[in-house]
């Protein structure tokens, strides 16, 4: 399960924080819930969330809070979810299958 946190949201002291992949890689090996904060542009939160989500990251810490950027948490979360459902973590929000 992934969290998406505030710029003003305490941080768990059992959190290890990461900047880099190789870094969360590791962390998560050594059995760590990794904390990472994401760039302030919203094109660049996405991807760098999908990244660090595929790697083993699992609490994100956006730049806006979700009152004043509802969108970008609601992006970051969308791509989380996306990344969790790719790596077989939770079921896709959503199923089709070919029938034609």
């Amino acid at each position: 399960m992934t969290l998406v946190i505030g710029p003003d949201d305490p941080a768990d002291p059992e959190w290890a924080e990461a900047a880099s992949l190789p870094e969360v890689s590791a962390l998560v090996r050594a059995g760590r819930t990794v904390l990472v904060t994401l760039p302030e542009d919203e094109t660049e939160a996405i991807a760098a969330a999908a990244a660090y989500a595929w790697a083993g990251a699992s609490v994100f810490r956006t730049s806006h809070p979700a009152t004043s950027q509802p969108v970008t948490s609601q992006l970051v979360r969308q791509a989380l979810d996306m990344t969790e459902a790719l790596l077989g973590r939770r079921p896709p929000a959503l199923a089709r299958r070919g029938l034609a």
